[in-house]
């Protein structure tokens, strides 16, 4: 065995260790998948959008599919501890070059997450005040304000963040429970099962339904990137999966569910297409009154804010990782005091800056309202930031899923530890199929997703900035190998030798 050579980000104190525990990691799950926006926008658009009651089954199913997926990958979360859990699993499971590949695949569509949900979160601030009180201020100040509040939570103690977003995220599941209870309450048409019945979903409309399903569910596979900061990583990081996709798959169904019977089976197409997110609130407002539709309303915002630190703390870590194993610039694998990734942090915060206040200005000079075709000044960060840079995201994510599945199965190809043939095999097969169907999908309805009537060029140029990554990826991983084989034997390995059982590093052997 041969010593991996220092690099700056070896001297570094790392990232904290043993913070979090089961809840916390769970919370900070569920947190980025955002349970209130999902059930007020999510489920209003799916409805909107495919025009079929399938929507409560195609949540069940996608939490089935990521369920089947969460099998291999919390597998290997036992064996390969690693802030870039992707990035990790892809070099390990696959090869080293196809690793980077899905780093910056992984980096891209994370930022887009995160900074496609800027545009909502200042639409709906400057909307509100504008309804409540006449205020009329640019959608953009409130997201430098929240870049701000964003960045100062990234490079603090991971628990702190952990402990806003728990709290968030129980304030979300508290007022979705309610409107839940509202909605089976009022029941226009009975209690009814329509939305229910299998034939709903398993019809033309099921494409559509998984592709418009899954963005509710990304942030789901991020518990593996708080593996280094776990208390227990063997057992912490699977236990919060499997139950965030059990929590959030059984509530999403459930509420999806409850809002058809709320507003009525055979009215919840067109009430969705009429109202949008705003439904849901409407819905509130008519039934119970307006102080629970503005407190709903104030915890929308709240929900967006979690799953923007959510998303921000994934890239931040990826990019340590990166950074700490020479894939990227030595500065990035740089912590602080807190045992927070900074220059991540800091690295993520400037992007955000940069993209929004590209949008800002593109909204400006373009007078927002004249560029989409008459839609209200007011949506233009919506029906461009928000929209174009979500689905781009979780296009990504349900990419990168599909080959991460494909690495478990390489992984315990090699050696399968001990584990069945359904963990070791089948389960990461079937996910990986089931999943590249959907990016299929996704990819072929995507004209769709982004609101447009004919494709242009936001079309092609947003699916194709995955690809770019991906490739850009593999071809600077060859590029490593030939240049600088001592930090392409590192590829996917950065933990220090021993840590958390974490097997040293043999820099001449197996340098796929």
């Amino acid at each position: 065995m041969t010593s991996m050579h220092h690099s700056p980000a070896e001297h570094d104190p790392g990232l904290s260790r043993r913070r979090l525990g089961f809840g916390s990691i769970t919370f900070m799950i569920i947190a980025a998948s955002a349970p209130l926006t999902v059930v007020a926008g999510g489920v209003t658009t799916s409805y909107a959008v495919t025009g079929s009651l399938g929507v409560p089954l195609g949540f069940l199913l996608i939490a089935v599919i990521l369920t089947a997926f969460a099998v291999g990958y919390t597998a290997m979360s036992r064996f390969v501890t690693n802030a870039g859990a992707f990035y990790a699993y892809v070099a390990q499971g696959l090869n080293r070059a196809l690793g980077v590949g899905g780093s910056l695949l992984a980096l891209v569509s994370y930022n887009a997450m995160q900074i496609g949900i800027y545009g909502l979160f200042g639409f709906q601030i400057s909307a509100m005040l504008e309804a409540k009180n006449g205020t009329s201020t640019p959608w953009w100040l409130w997201v430098f304000l929240c870049i701000v509040v964003v960045g100062v939570l990234g490079v603090n103690r991971v628990d702190l963040s952990a402990k806003v977003l728990g709290t968030l995220v129980a304030l979300e599941f508290v007022v979705v429970i309610v409107f839940d209870i509202v909605a089976l309450g009022v029941a226009p048409e009975g209690v009814s099962t329509a939305a229910l019945n299998p034939a709903a979903l398993f019809g033309p409309a099921l494409g559509l339904v998984l592709v418009f399903g899954v963005a509710a569910f990304m942030g789901f596979e991020s518990g593996a990137i708080y593996g280094e900061e776990a208390k227990d990583p063997q057992r912490t990081v699977a236990r919060a999966t499997y139950a965030a996709v059990a929590i959030i798959g059984l509530f999403y169904a459930f509420s999806a569910w409850a809002f058809s019977v709320g507003v009525g089976p055979s009215a919840i197409v067109d009430a969705s297409r009429e109202s949008g997110p705003d439904l849901m609130f409407v819905f509130m407002t008519d039934h119970v009154g307006v102080l629970l539709a503005d407190i709903m309303s104030l915890l929308f915002i709240t929900s967006l804010f979690a799953a923007l630190q959510a998303f921000h703390n994934a890239v931040a870590r990826y990019l340590y990782s990166l950074g700490r194993e020479g894939v990227l610039p030595h500065h990035f694998g740089r912590t602080n005091r807190a045992g927070a990734p900074w220059a991540g942090s800091l690295a993520q915060s400037v992007l955000a800056v940069v993209v929004v206040a590209g949008f800002a200005i593109a909204g400006d000079a373009l007078g927002g309202a004249k560029a989409l075709g008459g839609a209200p000044e007011i949506l233009f960060p919506v029906l461009t930031l928000f929209t174009w840079l979500t689905n781009t995201g979780a296009a990504g994510l349900v990419l990168l899923m599909g080959i991460t599945a494909i690495a478990a199965f390489g992984y315990f190809r090699k050696d399968s530890r001990g584990l069945s043939v359904w963990t070791t095999s089948i389960a990461p097969l079937a996910s990986a199929a089931a999943l590249l169907a959907i990016f299929v999908l996704v990819l072929g309805n995507f004209p769709l997703m982004l609101g447009q009537t004919e494709p242009d060029a936001t079309t092609i140029v947003l699916p194709a900035l995955l690809i770019v990554a991906l490739v850009g990826g593999i071809i600077w991983g060859a590029v490593l190998k030939r240049r600088d084989p001592a930090v392409y034997a590192r590829i996917g390995h950065g933990t220090e030798p021993g840590a958390y059982g974490t097997a040293l590093i043999d820099v001449v052997g197996d340098q796929k």
